[in-house]
């Protein structure tokens, strides 16, 4: 099943959304950090040569309302990850991997992540769904 939010942003519907007390988290560090063009991304290409963005704000603030209203729950329950995990694959790439080199990969996953323990959540641009080991 497909759904459109926008002409320019499909995603695949599996499941119906984060059916739980969550709440944005306030920190803008976590929005900054996957903005093109950021301090924050500048900040990560040094340290670790690549970083995960969305196209925009505009773009980033799509994928999460997505995910709120038709996201599936992702991996299995890990009692070591301090967060629950939702996404969704969408037709259209909504971010890229930026490397230090320049190049770039398109994206095509959004994740929310949610603190166990406050509900906070933020979204992130994503290859896949975060596997366990």
């Amino acid at each position: 099943m497909c759904e459109r939010l926008s002409p320019r942003l499909r995603f695949v519907q599996f499941m119906s959304g984060i059916d739980r007390d969550s709440t944005p988290d306030r920190r803008l560090s976590l929005v900054d950090r996957h903005l093109p063009n950021t301090p924050q991304v500048w900040r990560l290409l040094r340290r670790e040569g690549r970083a995960h963005v969305f196209n925009d704000l505009e773009t980033l603030k799509r994928v999460t309302r997505a995910i709120v209203e038709g996201g599936e729950r992702t991996g299995i329950e890990d009692e070591e990850d301090d967060y629950e995990r939702y996404g969704l694959y969408f037709y259209e790439p909504i971010g890229y991997i930026i490397r230090a080199d320049g190049s770039q990969t398109p994206l095509y996953y959004g994740e929310i992540k949610i603190a166990k323990t406050t509900g906070e959540y933020h979204a992130i641009p994503r290859a896949s769904p975060r596997r366990t080991s």
